[in-house]
């Protein structure tokens, strides 16, 4: 940026050639997309759900194992078809299994159970339990009112190969309809707590009404689900444990705020909710399904990182921006900071981050990873928004950004699957760190296709994505720096996200 003051002829047109290189490096560095693999495509034809569509990845990586799960065959009033998965045994280079969940639904094709009350599925969230060796992905099913009494977890004791038929959670004893789940397990061989997983949901028949249950024995079996101390109500919590065994969860409330809850006992009890910040949301112009649902991860020495999707920097509420938070015990959190994509006021749209920590660094060296959809234009409309996938990342906790890359675009809202909450990608989306200290993400992308049948599958980068270096870790223009603010959320109505 070139101070106001003045500026000989020929000094002015040096100084603006300058500037014009400047933005065009920077225009071209966030725009060169990334070569890409395709890890999955929908091969499901029951005719009651939208073919061929895959939405809503999550991610986790242990080692050098990078597992990754998402929805197959999106019906337009929730739930799919099936849950897939894919593994990568080389931290995300490259996908040496691609496959189905066996027995959730009856419309899953060969990997169905034709006995299951179920119609579809939702929701997934993939996890790792250390001490039992046992991957697990926990999901919503949903039967054809679209009542969901249970949470599944599938199990894999062979590295993520192949699962088992799924196990169920205990239901809450009143009108259970759950939603969102998430699940996590305690790797730390040091914490009193190490084995143990949980999984959080909400209870859409009461309200948003959150839930925790445990397992201690690799997911076989679950615990009675047990609310928070206040009842707190909300959804999309995503827990996370310290390595002192203490589970932090934070998750949107109903209270208009991103908010906290944790548990010091191993899950027998959990703390009232804790608010981190309020949410001011920008509504998406192109009517994409998105919402501020926070994206958490953990360092390796247990603070916890929040981010999600906010407009409170940008003029007049008119784009989202990613933000983020930061806390050492879940109970005490550091003022919003946002992430420097672009620059204030550029009118580029932000949403659906999936953040990653890099689990072998900590303090202020803690890597950071950012995976997340925007749109050039916050105004456009559903005919010519254009959906693009960008990554960023931090060498020093976030306190500086590398300037944005782009991994995918550009898609049309008409290649993605549609809702009866809007065109869909994802409510979340997810990024890991492999035991190399490179990032892995898999997302959805649709490409264009006519008539009925889609073309939207996941995709990852061919190259895991390595961190930017301290000297590549720039902040933007100071219009774009992470500075504070005030969100101005409002309290909301229970809303239900299968």
């Amino acid at each position: 940026m070139t101070r106001a003051c003045s500026v000989r002829p020929v000094a002015l047109l040096a100084t603006l050639a300058v500037a014009a290189l400047l933005l065009l490096a920077l225009s071209t560095s966030a725009r060169a997309a990334v070569p890409l693999t395709q890890v999955s495509a929908d091969p499901f034809t029951n005719g009651t759900s939208q073919h061929a569509t895959e939405v809503e990845p999550d991610t986790f990586a242990f080692g050098s194992t990078v597992l990754a799960t998402y929805q197959v065959g999106r019906f337009f009033d929730g739930g799919a078809s099936d849950i897939g998965y894919a593994r990568s045994s080389d931290g995300g280079a490259t996908w040496d299994v691609s496959s189905f969940l066996p027995g959730l639904t009856f419309n899953a094709g060969a990997f169905a159970d034709p006995d299951s009350p179920y119609e579809r599925v939702s929701d997934p969230s993939v996890a790792y339990d250390k001490r039992h060796n046992t991957w697990m992905i926990s999901s919503i099913p949903l039967r054809e009112d679209l009542s969901v009494p249970t949470i599944f977890v599938s199990l894999s004791t062979d590295g993520g190969a192949t699962f088992d038929d799924p196990v169920e959670i205990p239901p809450p004893a009143r009108k259970a309809d759950l939603d969102k789940n998430w699940t996590v397990c305690d790797n730390t061989p040091t914490s009193p707590h190490y084995g143990n997983c949980y999984t959080e949901f909400d209870n859409f028949g009461e309200g948003d009404l959150e839930y925790m249950s445990t397992s201690s024995d690799g997911g076989k079996t679950w615990s009675n689900p047990v609310s928070p101390a206040g009842h707190a109500k909300g959804l999309g919590g995503q827990p996370v444990v310290q390595p002192n065994g203490t589970v932090i969860v934070p998750f949107e409330s109903l209270k208009g705020t991103i908010a906290a809850f944790r548990s010091t006992d191993g899950g027998a009890t959990w703390s009232s909710q804790v608010p981190i910040s309020r949410i001011s949301f920008h509504s998406n112009s192109g009517g994409l399904r998105t919402s501020p649902l926070p994206s958490a991860e953990i360092d390796a020495a247990g603070r916890v990182y929040v981010a999600w999707e906010d407009c409170r920097f940008e003029p007049r509420c008119s784009a989202n921006d990613i933000v983020l938070s930061s806390s050492a015990d879940g109970l005490s959190w550091s003022p919003v900071s946002r992430v420097p994509l672009d620059e204030v006021g550029s009118g580029v749209d932000h949403f659906i981050p999936g953040l990653a920590v890099d689990p072998a660094t900590s303090g202020a060296g803690a890597h950071l990873g950012l995976t997340y959809y925007y749109y050039p234009d916050a105004a456009c409309t559903p005919d010519d928004c254009e959906l693009r996938v960008g990554f960023a990342s931090s060498p020093d906790a976030g306190a500086n950004w590398s300037g944005p890359t782009e991994l995918a675009g550009s898609m049309a809202l008409s290649d993605i699957a549609d809702t009866s909450q809007g065109t869909m990608v994802g409510d979340y989306i997810s990024t890991s760190f492999n035991s190399a200290g490179t990032a892995a993400s898999v997302f959805a992308r649709g490409l264009p296709h006519t008539g009925t049948v889609f073309d939207e599958g996941m995709w990852a980068p061919s190259t895991p994505l390595p961190v930017a270096s301290a000297a590549q870790a720039t902040r933007h223009a100071s219009s774009a720096g992470a500075t504070r603010g005030q969100g101005v959320g409002a309290a909301q109505q229970a809303i239900k996200h299968d």
